[in-house]
């Protein structure tokens, strides 16, 4: 399995977020951190603020903090919100894709498995037991 640069960075953030969970994170920190463009952190913490994975504040003290307790986001549950409209394969995105063989394939099936455990694993651990203190 290989995920999305945009849901390595999410999982990246929410860590560094989870391991100082008393303090907001402005998206430019962020950026800079993970030497990323603000745009793209913003397009990440936007999608983890409908969510409500997140919270945000705008102008003085404001920026971006979890907006539950660590222990209590499933690193699953973020996988599939920031993958979401990415299928493994394209015959598991949603439609089935346009595979010639489909119907015959013994494949699918078993990647679809494969996937689930894959998520099942990752709902076993939460945000808390992969946070990251800043340097």
């Amino acid at each position: 399995m290989r995920l999305t640069s945009f849901t390595d960075f999410g999982l990246r953030i929410l860590m560094r977020m989870a391991g100082s969970p008393e303090r907001s994170f402005s998206t430019a920190e962020l950026a800079e951190d993970f030497a990323l463009s603000r745009h793209h952190v913003m397009k990440i913490v936007q999608r983890l603020a409908r969510a409500r994975i997140v919270e945000t504040r705008r102008g003085g003290g404001g920026g971006v903090r979890l907006a539950r307790p660590a222990g209590t986001i499933r690193l699953g549950e973020v996988v599939r919100l920031l993958e979401d409209g990415h299928a493994l394969v394209e015959c598991l995105s949603p439609g089935g894709g346009a595979c010639v063989i489909d119907g015959r394939c013994r494949l699918k099936a078993r990647l679809s498995r494969a996937e689930a455990a894959f998520l099942a694993d990752l709902d076993a651990s939460t945000l808390e037991d992969v946070a990251v203190t800043a340097p």
